[in-house]
C-alpha cells in the first residue's frame, strides 16, 4: 500500500485519538488500550514500509503520548471503584446495547412460551416448578396467604441466601457463553420459562395481580439483572464467534474481560434485589400504591443505569470531540 493511501485510510482514527489525548476526554481504560494497540500496529506497519517518513515520526510521537496516558490512568487508584460504577462502566457498556436487547428479547420470548405452555398443558407447571412447590402454594392459597413462601425464612438468612444464589445464576449465565453463547441462551430460556409458567399459575388461581405486585417488588431488579448477565454471556460468545480483525485468542480474552465487567456491575443490584426479597416482599399487607412505587423505581433505576445513562455519556463524549 502506498504511504498516501495508508495515511488517508487511517487519518481520521489518528486525529480522533489525538483529540482524546489532548483534551482528556473521558474514555474507558480498556477502550484506550484497544486504541493504543491499534495505533502501535499502524506504527509497526509504517516503520516496516515507510521507515524514514514523517508518518513514522508522527505515529511514534502519538504512541509515546498514549503510553504516558495509559500509565497515568493505571496509577490513578483513588476512588477507582466509584469511578468504575459512575463513569467508566456506563460509558464502556454503551457498545453492548445490542447484546442487551437480544438477551431481553430472548427472555421475553421464552417467558411467553412458558405462560402459553402452562395454559395448554395442565401438568406443565408441576413439571417446571415441582409438585412440592405447587402443593405448598395451593395450601397457602387455601389459607388466604398465597405469598406465604416469602415469610418462611428469617430476613437476614433469606437476604444472604437469595443474593448469593442470584449472583451464582449470573455467573453461570456469563460462563455458559463460552459455548459460543448457546449455554447463555439456554439459561435465559430456563429462567424465562419458569417465570412465565409461574405467573400463569397464579393467573389460573385468580391471583395474577396479588402475585405480580408482590413478586415484582424484588423481581424487577432480579430478573433485569439476570438478563444483563445474559448479555455478558452473549458478549463472551460473540468474542469467540466473531473475532473480526483480531486473533481468536485475543478476541476471546477481550470478551472475557468485558463480560466480567458487566457481571461485576450487577453485584450491587443483586444485593438490592436480595434486600427487597428478604426484608420487603414479605410485607404482603403493603398497599398497592407503595408496591407500585417500589416496582416503578426499580425499573427506572435499571433503565437509567444500563440504557439511558450510557447513551448520555456516549453523546457527551461525541460532542466534546466535535467541539475540538
Amino acid at each position: 500500500m502506498r504511504e498516501a493511501a495508508f495515511v488517508k485510510q487511517n487519518k481520521n482514527k489518528w486525529e480522533t485519538f489525538e483529540k482524546v489525548l489532548e483534551n482528556n476526554i473521558q474514555i474507558s481504560p480498556d477502550r484506550l488500550t484497544q486504541l493504543y494497540i491499534e495505533l502501535t500496529d499502524h506504527l509497526s506497519y509504517a516503520q516496516t514500509f515507510y521507515p524514514s517518513s514523517t508518518t513514522v515520526k508522527y505515529l511514534n510521537n502519538l504512541a509515546a503520548r498514549a503510553h504516558l496516558k495509559l500509565y497515568k490512568t493505571q496509577k490513578e487508584s483513588r476512588n477507582k471503584l466509584l469511578n468504575f460504577y459512575l463513569k467508566e462502566f456506563p460509558l464502556f457498556f454503551y457498545q453492548y446495547q445490542k447484546e442487551l436487547f437480544i438477551a431481553f428479547l430472548v427472555f421475553l420470548f421464552f417467558g411467553v412460551i412458558g405462560a402459553y405452555s402452562a395454559a395448554t398443558n395442565t401438568d406443565f407447571v408441576r413439571l417446571i416448578l415441582g409438585d412440592a412447590y405447587v402443593n405448598m402454594t395451593l395450601d397457602n392459597i387455601a389459607n388466604n396467604d398465597p405469598m406465604a413462601v416469602y415469610k418462611q425464612m428469617e430476613e437476614v438468612d433469606m437476604f444472604l441466601g437469595i443474593t448469593i444464589n442470584n449472583i451464582k445464576v449470573a455467573l453461570y449465565a456469563f460462563v455458559a457463553g463460552v459455548f459460543y453463547g448457546i449455554g447463555t441462551l439456554y439459561i435465559l430460556m430456563q429462567n424465562a420459562i419458569m417465570l412465565g409458567s409461574f405467573q400463569y399459575f397464579f393467573y389460573e388461581q385468580g391471583l395474577l395481580w396479588e402475585s405480580a405486585r408482590t413478586i415484582w417488588i424484588h423481581g424487577t431488579i432480579e430478573i433485569s439483572v439476570i438478563i444483563i448477565a445474559g448479555c455478558a454471556g452473549l458478549v463472551l460468545g460473540k468474542g469467540l464467534l466473531f473475532p473480526k480483525t483480531y486473533t481468536r485468542l485475543y478476541s476471546f480474552t477481550r470478551a472475557v474481560k468485558d463480560g466480567l465487567k458487566i457481571v461485576v456491575s450487577t453485584i450491587p443490584f443483586f444485593i438490592i434485589a436480595g434486600f427487597l426479597e428478604g426484608f420487603v416482599t414479605r410485607h404482603t399487607e403493603m398497599t398497592d400504591t407503595m408496591a407500585i412505587i417500589i416496582i416503578a423505581t426499580s425499573l427506572g433505576l435499571i433503565l437509567f443505569y444500563y440504557v439511558f445513562y450510557p447513551k448520555y455519556l456516549h453523546q457527551q463524549s461525541i460532542k466534546k470531540l466535535q467541539q475540538k
